[in-house]
């Protein structure tokens, strides 16, 4: 008796053994075209991109410390860390030869467009510079007075007498602004006697031809101002140089930038131009009417 399931006939049966030889035959060729077609990464397993995605969260949440922009912190810290309530701590640790490299090293960084020749007339030598390095007491303007005398012959005692020719300072102060410098005229008072002003040598609030005015009707043993303007009253003569005794540069004092006079072009170029002017040059270091410069 059948089993109720029809037979296949003696074709369909080599059709069938045909079909399935063809099929087990092909199943290792797929499984090779499956693996090559197959797009780069796609083999990795479930670890290794977890590995993945873990690294690009961590990279993605970095804040910008962790990242390229904290070196860029890190080196600027160099100076804050010498800095203390808008004083420059570094520059008052350094003699007249540290000095003299620090100039001719802001120079090249201000003007990398001047020629060797060009860079040489804008650098002052060692010994135009006082060593001030003993001086212990912070350098900010209340203590500017106490300086002067330290660094001057009898304790400052000439400090409050002026020459009898007018607009003829033994000291010139030079300061980053003009605001800073008024603020500079102002802790210089104690030097100031009717015989002796202290010379407001600045732009703010002075035009030129009051400056000069004043310079040649009064006598000023001590002037205070920018290097732009002083440069400009010694070109119209009103400012005169025949018995200056010393250059101070506020050197320590930055604003809440961070920058003092030697950071900026526009200040350190003019301040440069005029610390190296012939009739200072000649006169640094010398025996007879020597000039030095301190560096406050």
């Amino acid at each position: 008796m059948s089993d109720g399931t029809p037979k296949p006939s003696g074709l369909a049966a080599k059709v069938d053994k045909k079909r399935k030889r063809q099929a087990e035959d092909s199943k290792p060729s797929n499984a090779a075209g499956a693996d090559a077609a197959k797009p780069a990464g796609a083999g990795e397993g479930p670890s290794k991109k977890k590995k993945k995605n873990d690294k690009n969260k961590k990279a993605k949440g970095k804040k910008p410390e962790e990242g390229g922009k904290s070196v860029k912190k890190e080196a600027g810290d160099s100076k804050a860390t010498e800095v203390k309530g808008g004083i420059d701590e570094a520059i008052g640790k350094m003699d007249g030869r540290l000095l003299a490299d620090y100039f001719a090293q802001k120079v090249r960084r201000h003007n990398k467009e001047l020629s060797a020749v060009e860079l040489d007339d804008l650098s002052v030598p060692d010994s135009a510079f006082l060593d001030t390095s003993s001086f212990q007491s912070s350098r900010n303007l209340e203590q500017i007075p106490t300086f002067l005398k330290a660094f001057s012959p009898k304790n400052g005692a000439e400090l409050a007498k002026a020459s009898e020719q007018k607009g003829t300072p033994h000291t010139l102060v030079i300061s980053v602004s003009g605001l800073r410098a008024a603020d500079t005229v102002r802790a210089l008072r104690s030097f100031q006697t009717k015989e002796s002003i202290v010379g407001k040598l600045f732009a703010k609030h002075i035009k030129l031809e009051e400056a000069k005015q004043f310079l040649e009707r009064a006598r000023t043993g001590i002037g205070a101002g920018t290097p732009a303007r002083i440069t400009d009253l010694i070109n119209a003569g009103s400012l005169k140089l025949d018995e200056l005794e010393r250059i101070v540069i506020d050197g320590s004092y930055v604003d809440q930038k961070q920058r003092g006079i030697f950071d900026m072009k526009d200040t350190h170029l003019p301040l440069l131009q005029l610390l190296t002017r012939p009739e200072l040059r000649e006169r640094y270091g010398a025996n007879e009417k020597g000039i030095k410069i301190l560096v406050f």
